[in-house]
């Protein structure tokens, strides 16, 4: 008898656990794909969530590029900006001499910003947008000559409203 009772327990448990799965599934209904266009998507301007004299502007460049201009409110002579095709090829940065940029797409929100001062690549950027589109979270890794990672800090953008 009590072999029985375990045995219906189990089965009782083993049920609710199968049946529990699909149901949650079919709640939540279909991931919907995201069409967001990374080359286009951060167009505008974006404002530091800690230092309003950080601000980046995202513009259209060729056909499928992207021109990033990093500028500072209180001091227009400290802007520097790059363009990008997100095709993973150094460009020049203009505003910071000796230093060159790579962008790479990773998937629809994320780009992968690779930054070199004098030939050598000093930092790795990733660059991820939120769900929404109106949120820029910023990973920067900071790395040696040897590539040796030194630090890594967290930067949040917020869209400028219109």
């Amino acid at each position: 008898m009590r072999m029985r009772s375990l045995v219906t327990a189990a089965g009782v448990v083993v049920v609710a656990v199968l049946s529990a799965g699909p149901a949650r599934a079919q709640a939540r209904g279909q991931a919907k794909p995201d069409d967001t266009n990374p080359r286009t998507a951060r167009f505008g301007v974006w404002v530091n969530t800690t230092n309003p004299n950080n601000v980046m502007t995202y513009e259209a460049y060729e056909k499928d590029g992207s021109k990033l201009t990093v500028s500072n409110p209180s001091n227009p002579a400290a802007d520097w900006g790059y363009v990008t095709l997100f095709d993973g090829v150094y460009r020049p940065v203009t505003g910071q001499e000796g230093s060159e940029t790579a962008v790479e797409i990773i998937n629809a929100k994320s780009i992968r910003i690779y930054n070199k001062r004098n030939g050598v690549v000093t930092q790795v950027v990733i660059n991820t947008l939120s769900d929404d589109n109106n949120t820029i979270n910023n990973e920067y890794i900071r790395m040696d000559k040897d590539g040796k990672i030194t630090g890594v800090t967290h930067v949040t953008y917020n869209r400028r409203k219109k």
